[in-house]
């Protein structure tokens, strides 16, 4: 912010001088009849190519030449490239659904600011108009000698179009081809017949062939069968069969009349097999005939083919020839109609762009603009504080709040535990007992509430307290929950079940050498002999007593099971103050033991992936979670930023017993207004 307000004075006053141009489509003149509007996106590429040109390095060049920018202008002197210099200094701004553009001149002389923008106008209107004339006249003599070469070519082609129509008798080909094409359909058409009835006669004739090699009789082949002749001997046979089946119910074999029919039946026989076989020497000779009938008209009908095709051929380089000479003649037509109006045009050109405001001499410098400065300053350092303070909090991983807990590790939350000010062993652990008032013991009784409150809550009798790394509190959590659960007269024990690292005897000040080591070498065998008596009521303590050599064997022995139920009979609630999951397997083989674990969390310590691996450990172990504590939370200093309601809960709940302590020892008179709110 600060440097934009520097900026914003030491800056150098710019002026800016404006020149407004109008860019028509392109008419080539009043002698033309073409239309000289021109709308869509060939127009809008026309006006984008004009906006271009108005910042060519070679119109800047004689812009700077025209005014002696490069040596009497102190702002471009001493610039090594100054046409970049001064195209940093103009910007060409097209007016919105107008064919005008701003030519826009930013100077700390706002005359030299007028100058440069009417200048740079009246250069590019000159050769705008230079440019057309050129073109004009080049394209003009292109066109020319384009029509001398199509006029050549042209006349070559219809020479060669004519020695060709000699050579093959082109002068009636249409009617022959036309002769030819309905001659070819003719045989075609026959050929399709004659092939039909060939293939009907072969097919009939394959068939007799076939039942003839089977061995049947001839004439019942059905072709065979319906011959006239064949059929009046079939019938013939059949009636004489009839007959002879009569007579010789009554005659014998012998008899005359007998003998007459069966001799009748005997030569209709042998005429129906003579028949019969005639009949089948007719059938192949007709189907060898259709057979030779179709290739006569196969190749009647090919001969035809060739004959069109080759009238085709011919046809078609006479056509090839014809359209080459025709696009030859249009292309040179139109060539002849475009000289012919550039050579109009040339001699009728227009300027189709005018200057519509001149540039005039700015009054008020434009930049530095002051007060958007100071807005955007402002604006600009707001974002950029909250930007990086918004990226360190996305760097920071850790665990740090109750959303945390819930949406990463999936776990219940049972509340936050204000820091303890203080470097005492004694003063931290005893917190609850000797300070019962500050926020500290309020929260390590709300967490003894959430612990209550918790699903088959009666069935917690063995509570283990562990922790993701050392030095996360999780001895002062065990300390002060039992003391918070020995505060409501449960009968209450806080076993120090760190074999390695032991503390709860520092706390609560005792010298012990024989303690749960000694249990679970069997050196003792009751927990009377190792439980000591505190000065909270209700609340006894088992020290380590002796750091063993074999930690992790005690542990995991029966007679930790028996201990275990040995207190769990003498005491209304067990609390094991466990060693850290990610140093050893201890609290794992504990907190199976135990009815849940209590995970304590070091505010903004741990980071997320550790505690979840922590917390998988433990779960996969089968282990009962019965939440997490988020521990040493500075409501009143740095972390009151996460954590404001929380510390103006607990200046509440202080000021509270604060009062009671006050009004219980006589030093505030009590008021009405005080016994309403104490009670």
């Amino acid at each position: 912010m600060m440097a934009g307000v520097i900026y914003s004075y030491q800056a150098t006053p710019m002026f800016r001088a404006v020149a407004k141009l109008q860019i028509d489509p392109e008419s080539s003149g009043v002698l033309n009849l073409k239309d000289t509007i021109s709308y869509g996106a060939k127009d809008q590429d026309y006006l984008q190519t004009q906006y271009r040109n108005l910042e060519n390095r070679s119109l800047l060049a004689e812009v700077i030449e025209k005014l002696k920018l490069d040596s009497e202008d102190e702002r471009y002197k001493g610039a090594l490239d100054k046409v970049a210099a001064l195209d940093e200094d103009i910007k060409i701004v097209p007016i919105r659904l107008t064919r005008h553009v701003e030519v826009q001149v930013i100077h700390p002389n706002a005359k030299q600011a007028e100058n440069i923008a009417n200048t740079l106008l009246k250069i590019f209107l000159r050769n705008n108009l230079d440019d057309k004339k050129q073109k004009s006249l080049q394209g003009y003599n292109i066109l020319n000698q384009e029509a001398n070469a199509k006029e050549v070519e042209l006349a070559a082609l219809q020479k060669d179009l004519q020695k060709y129509r000699t050579a093959k008798g082109m002068i009636s080909l249409v009617d022959e081809q036309n002769i030819d094409a309905l001659t070819m359909r003719d045989l075609k058409s026959a050929y399709e017949v004659i092939r039909s009835q060939s293939d009907t006669a072969l097919k009939t004739a394959g068939q007799a062939k076939q039942a003839a090699a089977e061995g049947k009789e001839l004439s019942e082949i059905a072709a065979i069968a319906k011959d006239e002749q064949v059929g009046a001997l079939r019938r013939s046979i059949n009636m004489n069969n009839s007959k002879l089946a009569a007579l010789k119910t009554k005659y014998r074999a012998k008899h005359p009349k007998v003998v007459q029919v069966l001799t009748e039946l005997r030569a209709d026989e042998q005429k129906l097999r003579d028949e019969s076989e005639r009949v089948y020497k007719a059938l192949l000779d007709d189907a060898q005939l259709q057979k030779d009938r179709e290739a006569e008209a196969l190749r009647k009908y090919k001969e035809s083919e060739s004959r069109v095709f080759a009238l085709g051929d011919a046809k078609i380089d006479y056509d090839i020839k014809e359209q080459k000479l025709k696009r030859v003649e249009l292309i040179y037509q139109a060539i002849l109609t475009k000289a012919r109006e550039f050579d109009i045009g040339t001699k009728d050109l227009l300027q189709n762009m005018k200057v519509v405001d001149p540039a005039i001499v700015p009054v008020k410098p434009v930049k530095p603009n002051k007060p958007l400065i100071f807005v955007i300053s402002i604006i600009g350092g707001f974002g950029v504080a909250v930007g990086l303070a918004l990226f360190v909090n996305f760097l920071d991983d850790s665990i740090k709040s109750q959303e945390d807990v819930e949406n990463v590790l999936h776990l219940p939350f049972l509340g936050y535990i204000p820091n303890v000010k203080s470097t005492s062993v004694v003063e931290r652990d005893l917190q609850a007992h000797l300070h019962p008032t500050s926020s500290s013991a309020e929260g390590f009784r709300t967490l003894r509430a959430a612990v209550s409150l918790t699903r088959n809550a009666d069935k917690l009798r063995v509570i283990s307290v562990t922790s993701t790394i050392p030095s996360e509190g999780k001895s002062l959590v065990a300390s002060n929950l039992a003391i918070v659960t020995a505060q409501t007269g449960l009968r209450t024990l806080l076993v120090d079940a760190d074999l390695r690292r032991p503390s709860v005897h520092k706390a609560f000040q005792l010298q012990s050498p024989v303690g749960l080591s000694a249990y679970l070498a069997e050196r003792v065998n009751s927990i009377s002999e190792i439980a000591h008596t505190t000065e909270v009521p209700n609340l006894d303590v088992i020290c380590c007593g002796a750091t063993p050599s074999n930690p992790s064997e005690l542990i995991s022995s029966k007679r930790m099971i028996q201990f275990l139920d040995e207190a769990s009979q003498r005491y209304d609630r067990v609390i094991l103050d466990c060693p850290p999951v990610s140093a050893v397997a201890d609290p794992l083989v504990v907190g199976a033991m135990a009815d849940g674990v209590v995970f304590v969390t070091k505010f903004n310590k741990i980071r997320r992936e550790h505690a979840v691996r922590s917390v998988q450990r433990i779960q996969d172990a089968g282990i009962h979670i019965i939440g997490l504590v988020l521990n040493d939370i500075d409501f009143e200093g740095k972390d009151s930023y996460y954590y404001s309601y929380h510390y103006y809960q607990n200046r509440y709940y202080a000021s509270h017993y604060r009062n009671k302590s006050s009004l219980d020892t006589g030093k505030i008179k009590k008021t009405p207004d005080d016994t309403a709110k104490s009670s």
